[in-house]
């Protein structure tokens, strides 16, 4: 692990950050695991190496695509260095099965596991205890792009379920940032703990298992099978 010689310059649920002073930052993943509407909160040791070793790949193959991230380089097996730029108080989510908060928050709109052709984009913003769903026409009278920043969402989407196939993506949620030339960057990290995602039998390998009680040596156990696949 790097040695940091001060304090972090901000430190959240999931990561802690310094700025480095020359426009990249270095961010250091905390393992732990939430979830408001199962109540549970963990800390699991051995998830935020994997998180980023998953988040590590994940960022090669967007860039291939040409969807541009903050990833620069990893420092350590929790620990990277990344372009420095300021989180939005929103994140955008894209929806290719009907789960989650769809059948929970509009019940009866749609069937647990209904798929969507095209997928749904939605926008939460980021409140504890818990994101709430946010209209579009307050983010552009915000001065959002909210065109930009759904195209970024959906190129990512494509690219994902492109690289995972056979493995089925269920959804996932982003933070998007804006980038020194106005363009949409991905701010956050693509990994198991932001998505779901399922075998070709069906079984969660996300933060799924987390949510519906499993212990530690399962979700590594899981977690690891998935980066050993997506390694080839």
């Amino acid at each position: 692990m790097t040695k940091r010689t001060r304090l972090p310059d901000v430190e959240g649920r999931s990561k802690k950050l310094w700025m480095n002073g020359d426009g990249t930052c270095d961010v250091e993943l905390i393992p732990s695991l939430r979830s408001f509407t199962y109540d549970r909160d963990a800390l699991m040791p051995q998830t935020a190496a994997l998180r980023l070793d998953f988040y590590e790949a994940a960022a090669e193959r967007l860039a291939g695509k040409g969807v541009r991230t903050v990833f620069r380089e990893r420092l350590d097996s929790i620990s990277y260095r990344a372009d420095y730029v300021p989180a939005p108080p929103f994140e955008v989510i894209v929806k290719n099965v009907a789960t989650g908060s769809t059948v929970r928050k509009y019940p009866g709109l749609f069937p647990e596991g209904h798929r969507f052709q095209p997928p749904v984009v939605k926008f939460d913003y980021r409140i504890d205890p818990e994101d709430q769903p946010i209209g579009e026409d307050y983010l552009r009278a915000a001065g959002v792009d909210v065109t930009a920043f759904r195209e970024c969402a959906l190129q990512c989407n494509d690219a994902l379920r492109s690289w995972l196939a056979p493995l089925d993506l269920w959804d996932f949620c982003l933070v998007v940032g804006v980038g020194a030339d106005g363009g949409p960057v991905v701010n956050s990290e693509v990994s198991p703990d932001c998505m779901r995602l399922r075998d070709e039998a069906g079984n969660p390998l996300d933060k799924d298992l987390f949510r519906q009680g499993a212990d530690e040596s399962t979700v590594v156990r899981a977690w690891t099978d998935l980066v050993r696949r997506i390694r080839g």
